[in-house]
This record gives C-alpha cells, sequence and structure tokens, in this order.
C-alpha cells in the first residue's frame, strides 16, 4: 500500500486514480454513468478539485483495531503528561487555558513519524503511519490533559481544601472542607469522567451525519491532520516542529535562568516592577513569562485586550478607589485578603460579571440550539433521519468526500444497548461509591444529576457543535447553586455544592469532546469506534497523570495562598459561589451588592451589544468574561498576553503566510518549555535545592534606609 496518492493521481490523469474511484462512482453516480464516459471523468476532475479524500483515493482505510496501535498509545501517553503539566500550570495561575490541539497533533505526527522512520531504515516497519492513527494519538492525548482542566484541580476540587476555605470562617468547618488527598482524586475521577462518554453514543450519526453539525475545533484539527498526511503538508510539518523545538528550548532555558535569582519571596524577573514600584504595587508589571506571551499569541486579540482593558479597570481604577473608602465602607482594621474587606469586593464583583457573561451566553446558545433543533426537525419531515444501520444515501446531492466519509462512519458502529448499559452501569456504581468519598453527598443528589445530566449534554454538544462554545463549567455553577443551597450549611452544602459541580461538568464536558472527535474522525475517516476506545483510554490516562500532576505542584508550591506563584483563583471564585448559594448577600461589605447588579447587568449588555451591532464593529467590543479574570488575580499576566498579541499582529503585517504557519509553533514551543520547566523546578524544590541569588528592587527610601542598616 502507498502512503500518499501521486500528484497525477490526485489531479485525475493516472489510471489508478481512476480505478480507485470507479466503484463508488459506479454505486452512487448512475446517472452521470448512463450520461457518457466523457461525462463522468469530467465529473471526476471537477469534483478532483475541492476534494480532500482524492488525495488519499489510493489509500485503503486501515481497520479500527489497525487503527489501535501500541506505538500510538506510547506516543499519547508521554505526551499526556508533557500537556497535563502545561494545562496543570495554566489552571493553577490564571485559569485561561488556549487550545493546544495544534501541538498535540503537531507533536504526535512528529514523534511517530521518528518512531517509524528508525524502524524503516532498521527493514522492520509492518504498518505505515496513517491519518487515522494520527487521529487516534490526538483524541487520546487531548482527552487525557482535558482531565487536568475538567477535574477541577484548579476550581472545584481544590475549593473544597483548607488553604481555600480559610478565606470565610464560618464555613471552614470539617463537613465543608476536604483536603486534596492523591488516592480519593483518583478514585473521585475514575467515578465520574466515563459517564459523558456513554450519555451521547447513540446520538453520534444525527449529530454529525444528518444534522451535519460544524464543530469548528473538531472541523480545524481534522483539517490540520488531513494536511499533515500530505506530501506538501509533511514538510511544512517539519518545519514547524523545528521552530517549535528552537522556542521550546530558549523557553526552557529561560526558566532555568530565571530560578537562579528567585531565593526569597518577590524575588526574581517574575517580580520585575518594569512600570514603577507604584504600578508594581496594584500588580501592573511585565512578568517575563513566555508561558503567557505564548497564550497571548494563540487567543483572539480581543480576548488579549479584553483581559488587559479589565486589569486597567480593577487595579488601575476601581480597588485604589474602593481602597481609599476603608474605614468607611469597611473596616479599616481587615486586612486586604479579607472577604469582609477589600477582596470581597474583587472576588464577587468577579463572580457577578462571570455569571452575567455566562447567563447570556446560556440563553443565547440555548436559544440558537432550540431553533436550530426545531427547524431539522421540520425539514427532517421531508428528508427522513436515516437509520443507523443503512447504507450511506444515494443522490447527485453528496460530493465524493461525503459518499467516502459516511460509508466509514457507518461502517464501524457502537451497539446502542452498550451505551444505554454502560451509561446506567458506570452511573450506577458512582451513586453507589460517591458517598463514601463525599458522606454529605447523598445518594439522591448524584441520581438526580444523572437523570439530567443526558439532556444537558446534549443541549451543550449541540451548542458546540454550533458555536463551538462549550457551557459545561455554566452547568456546573449551576449545581453549585441547587445542590449547595439544598444540602444547607449545617449539613456539609459547600461541599455538595462543589461535588456536585464536578459531577456534572465532567459528564456535560465529556459528552461534547466526544462529538468533536467524532466529528474529527468522520473528517479523518478514522473510525467512530476506534475514537470511543481512544477517548475511553486517554480519559483512563488522565485520571492517574491529572492528579499526580497536581500533587508534585501542591507539594513544591505554596499553591493557593495569595500572593504565590500559583494562586490557583479559580478556586476561590468556586468556593465563594457556593458559599454565597448556601448564606446569601448577608456577607457582603458595604455597597458590594450594588457594584455586583451593576457589572451583572453590564455584562449582559455588552454581550447584547456585541451580537446586535454590525460584525465589523462587534469584533472591536471587549469580551466580559475575559475581563473578569484580572479583577481577582492582577494584571500582570494581561500585559504579558497583550505583548504576545501585538507580536502576532505584527508579524501578520510583515508576513501574514508565515505568520500563519509558524506563529501557532513559536507559541507552542514558549508555552511547552516553560511548562515543562515546572517539572525539575518541582523536583528541586521537593529536594529542599535553594537558588543562590535574590534579586529584588526598592524604593530609593527604602534602599537607603538598608544600606543604612547594613553599615551599622
Amino acid at each position: 500500500m502507498r502512503p500518499h496518492a501521486t500528484e497525477a493521481e490526485a489531479s485525475g490523469g493516472g489510471a489508478d486514480f481512476e480505478e480507485a474511484v470507479e466503484p463508488s462512482t459506479l454505486r452512487h453516480r448512475q446517472k452521470s454513468a448512463k450520461e457518457g464516459s466523457s461525462h463522468a471523468v469530467a465529473g471526476e476532475e471537477d469534483d478532483a478539485l475541492g476534494s480532500v479524500e482524492w488525495a488519499f483515493a489510493a489509500q485503503a482505510v486501515p481497520t479500527w483495531r489497525e487503527q489501535l496501535t501500541f506505538r500510538a498509545f506510547v506516543v499519547s501517553f508521554f505526551l499526556a503528561i508533557m500537556f497535563s503539566v502545561i494545562v496543570m500550570k495554566l489552571n493553577l495561575t490564571t485559569g485561561i487555558i488556549p487550545s493546544l490541539n495544534v501541538s498535540a497533533g503537531l507533536l504526535g505526527f512528529f514523534f511517530v513519524r521518528l518512531w517509524t522512520g528508525a524502524i524503516e531504515r532498521a527493514g522492520f516497519l509492518k504498518q505505515p503511519f496513517t491519518r487515522q492513527e494520527n487521529t487516534v494519538i490526538q483524541t487520546c492525548v487531548v482527552s487525557a490533559y482535558g482531565i487536568a482542566f475538567s477535574g477541577g484541580f484548579g476550581s472545584y476540587l481544590f475549593g473544597m481544601s483548607e488553604v481555600i476555605a480559610k478565606i470565610d470562617a464560618e464555613t471552614n468547618t470539617p463537613d465543608n472542607v476536604k483536603d486534596p488527598q492523591i488516592g480519593w482524586m483518583i478514585g473521585f475521577l475514575f467515578l465520574v469522567s466515563f459517564v459523558g462518554l456513554f450519555a451521547l453514543v447513540p446520538l453520534r450519526k444525527i449529530m454529525i451525519v444528518d444534522y451535519k453539525l460544524t464543530y469548528p475545533s473538531g472541523t480545524a484539527t481534522a483539517y490540520l491532520i488531513n494536511g499533515f498526511h500530505t506530501p506538501e503538508g509533511a514538510r511544512l510539518a517539519k518545519k514547524q516542529v523545528r521552530t517549535l523545538g528552537k522556542f521550546f528550548s530558549f523557553s526552557f532555558l529561560w526558566g532555568f535562568f530565571q530560578w537562579f535569582y528567585t531565593a526569597g519571596d518577590s524575588c526574581g524577573f517574575s517580580s520585575f516592577p518594569t512600570l514603577g514600584l507604584q504600578a508594581y504595587k496594584n500588580r501592573f508589571y511585565f512578568d517575563f513569562s513566555p508561558t503567557y506571551v505564548g497564550v497571548g499569541m494563540i487567543c483572539p486579540h480581543i480576548v488579549n485586550v479584553s483581559v488587559l482593558l479589565g486589569g486597567i479597570l480593577s487595579w488601575g481604577l476601581m480597588w485604589p478607589l474602593i481602597h481609599n473608602k476603608r474605614g468607611s465602607w469597611f473596616s479599616a482594621d481587615l486586612g486586604d485578603g479579607n472577604l469582609q474587606g477589600l477582596q470581597g469586593y474583587r472576588v464577587f464583583i468577579s463572580i457577578a460579571m462571570i455569571l452575567g457573561d455566562g447567563l447570556y451566553n446560556f440563553v443565547r446558545v440555548l436559544y440558537r440550539t432550540i431553533s436550530a433543533f426545531l427547524t431539522m426537525v421540520r425539514e427532517n419531515n421531508t428528508n427522513p433521519v436515516f437509520d443507523e444501520v443503512s447504507a450511506a444515501p444515494t443522490g447527485e446531492g453528496l460530493s465524493f468526500d461525503e459518499e467516502r466519509r459516511m460509508e466509514v462512519f457507518l461502517k464501524d458502529q457502537i451497539p446502542k444497548p452498550v451505551a444505554y448499559a454502560g451509561y446506567a452501569a458506570v452511573a450506577a456504581v458512582s451513586i453507589a461509591t460517591l458517598p463514601q468519598i463525599f458522606p454529605e453527598l447523598k445518594w439522591y443528589f448524584i441520581l438526580l444529576v444523572y437523570v439530567f445530566a443526558p439532556v444537558l449534554a446534549f443541549c451543550n454538544a449541540y451548542g458546540s457543535g454550533l458555536t463551538d462554545w462549550s457551557l459545561a463549567s455554566t452547568y456546573g455553577k449551576l449545581a453549585i447553586f441547587i445542590f449547595g443551597a439544598w444540602a444547607g450549611a449545617s449539613h456539609g452544602g459547600v461541599l455538595v455544592g462543589l461535588a456536585a459541580c464536578g459531577v456534572m461538568m465532567s459528564i456535560v464536558a465529556t459528552a461534547s469532546d466526544l462529538m468533536q472527535d467524532f466529528k474529527t474522525g468522520y473528517l479523518t475517516l478514522a473510525s467512530p469506534r476506534s475514537m470511543f476506545i481512544s477517548q475511553v483510554i486517554g480519559t483512563a490516562m488522565g485520571c492517574v497523570i491529572a492528579p499526580c500532576v497536581f500533587w508534585l505542584f501542591y507539594k513544591s508550591f505554596d499553591v493557593g495562598k495569595d500572593g504565590s506563584e500559583y494562586p490557583a483563583p479559580y478556586a476561590t471564585v468556586y468556593r465563594n459561589m457556593a458559599i454565597l448559594g448556601i448564606e446569601g448577600f448577608s456577607k457582603l461589605p458595604k455597597n458590594c451588592l450594588t457594584l455586583c447588579y451593576v457589572f451583572f447587568a453590564a455584562a449582559i449588555m455588552i454581550n447584547l451589544i456585541r451580537d446586535t451591532v454590525p460584525s465589523k464593529i462587534a469584533k472591536f467590543i471587549p469580551l466580559p468574561m475575559a475581563m473578569a479574570i484580572p479583577f481577582y488575580i492582577g494584571s500582570y499576566f494581561a500585559i504579558d498576553m497583550f505583548v504576545g498579541t501585538v507580536i502576532i499582529f505584527v508579524w501578520s503585517k510583515v508576513n501574514r503566510a508565515k505568520a500563519e504557519a509558524f506563529g501557532p509553533a513559536v507559541a507552542s514551543g514558549l508555552i511547552c518549555g516553560d511548562g515543562i520547566w515546572s517539572l525539575p523546578q518541582s523536583i528541586l524544590a521537593l529536594a529542599k535545592v535553594k537558588p543562590p541569588i535574590c534579586m529584588k528592587f526598592l524604593s530609593r527610601t527604602v534602599n537607603a534606609r538598608v544600606d543604612t542598616f547594613l553599615g551599622n
């Protein structure tokens, strides 16, 4: 079997090409065949011009078992560890996680190419590397490192800990606190992470084939993988990997260099007052982080600008003004970290914006989902939904690509009884076992979640297919308020709300991710069965890898403490949502509730304006969710991201083609190098190896006092 179709074949000029398409042509294009051979050839050439599958027409599609190779899962395992470290670092610093699909696909392609190249030179290669195997790696890696985010290590799960519980003395009680332990975290993730995989499997054909939902991320990933496996795409991929490697090395070595100057608190380049000491005091400075420069290069310009505007509005204007109200709005004796003081305004106004943005987008996506669904149902009254077991529909309306993809997609079915039985079995085990981990989380709470979760998972997967916007965290926040208030503060309501959030988020997010993977598989001719098995194996990897990576961070650094390198801001936000749900607004400082109402309404209005004005104006209107992030943690990372967005903007103006081809590789290299440096940094911290130098910046007055003191 040849690995690629030749250029002549792809253009319709070779005999092999005609033989490859003939069976499909005869089966599905009977009308063209009757019109004569000259018309048939012309039609085939027209199809070839805009077709992806013509380029792979000479390749046999491997069976689903052949797609699941040992080398694919070995590579997936090591990439899952690398990306879990990166996502965990991002999760525990700001909570902003860019799409790393390009990096995962590119590195998966590169490492398996190295593997197969070495074996081929030795003369032992039995199975070439295919795009279907590449898709399996992509699916496995993304599902594995996705647990590092959806597992709640920077949000609901760590929000249960005593470190975060200290923000409110009244709810810092044994039945509202559960400190992280690697054993129960792995058990919890295994119980909740697999249910979502079975929730929507029976609807895969309806979502992908009948309704033709776009799933933009899944589609983009598929085109990326298809491109890698053409001769031109392979050459470009090699150049991209070299670029990624260069900036990976730079970022890793820069992290190592910085470490030597961090012997104490507020030491090193990450505490460099680049904009002055007063700006530094208000968390305005460039902290020389390659990670967030890379994040800024990946994220859209409007996201980066929105984050910076949010930092200017909060730390540049609002917090200094509210600080001047000390003694009037709140007690002057309270520290900045007390929820009854300035910290309360930071946290709850941020929550108000997040909830306002989430509510608006929930309603918007739900409305679009219902409208599109009803339209599809009406259309299917005259164009019936095809049965799962039927062959691909015939007719002139389908292109060669659609015919071939549909034929492969419908070939390897996942039996519906397996999906139903799997959901019921995993749910039953979870209902029986989760109360052993969280005694306050009663079995009927979990049962209610599993009853409604498939409906919410369908809404989220359908909406994600239309808009690429997953509302899993919004459904999780809804569970916090409902189940936390139901249990009450005296019966562990905070812990119940956070645990229920984890169960709901895991089901809804996993179901949506699986549909994205099915879309990727549909476009790369990967079997749905291999996609499902890869997702299961990747999820199992993530359930072990993610807690171990978190445990390494937790034991090595002061995770969750205000002012630390890893403040885990969303853990505080999620716990405060739970407290708000069970205690109401009585704990808020003066005028905080009014400001929360204002910013909640402002978030809705800004989104409404974005959706009603012309797109050429809407692209300049900031995003409330992005603006809310620096309200609590500061603007230092916003400046890094803005530097990244300026770099990619200027690069695009100078050479747009190179910026589009190599920008993601540069950004991924910066993110991966700095992220992987966290591993040796953690090992050094556990081994009690201290940096030799503290580089700290003082004002002239303080420096004079220090010199005088040392002189004495």
